[in-house]
């Protein structure tokens, strides 16, 4: 595991326990998102939030300025904290593993859906069920349409992947074969 990884889980844990004493977990995993977006977005945001010759306590004024009033206190006091330590580049790492976290604590897990062709909702809904069962959680999916698994069903959840592709079983086989 990277240091990244560690360090956003570790900003993660402490914004969902913070979020979690508001009753805030849901504001806050949205409005996260939207930050994640932005920094995806738009380019302009990540240069100044890079830039060397600012300070970052200018940084993090311009931030409240644009931001106080649509943030989430913990949330804003998180992103202070990430742009004065020079790790804004770990909001996303930081989405992720408090996504994880406020799953965990709901009882739900997130997972994405790959196939080759589009499935009906039923089709997923079912698809979710199997692996609520498996999981002991309550499955949340996601579709990605990838034509070049050519058929089956690729699942992540978390950590863990079940590839019931046609293209794995394909290069389960090649790597077989060449032993």
């Amino acid at each position: 595991m990277s240091r990244d990884i560690v360090v956003a889980k570790r900003y993660a844990k402490a914004l969902f326990e913070l979020a979690n004493e508001q009753q805030l977990v849901a504001q806050v995993e949205e409005q996260l998102a939207a930050i994640v977006q932005l920094f995806h977005d738009d380019v302009e945001v990540i240069r100044f939030l890079d830039y060397p010759g600012i300070d970052s306590a200018q940084k993090i004024t311009v931030m409240r300025t644009a931001l106080q009033e649509k943030l989430a206190s913990p949330l804003l006091s998180v992103l202070e904290l990430l742009i004065t330590r020079r790790r804004h580049h770990l909001v996303a790492a930081v989405y992720d593993a408090y996504v994880r976290i406020a799953g965990d604590v709901a009882g739900e897990a997130r997972a994405v859906v790959r196939t080759a062709k589009q499935m009906t909702d039923e089709e997923i809904a079912s698809l979710s069920e199997r692996f609520s069962k498996l999981t002991g959680k309550r499955i949340v999916s996601t579709q990605v349409v990838e034509p070049g698994l050519f058929g089956g069903v690729e699942v992540r959840i978390g950590d863990s992947l079940y590839d019931g592709s046609l293209a794995g079983k394909l290069k389960r086989l090649e790597k077989s074969l060449k032993i």
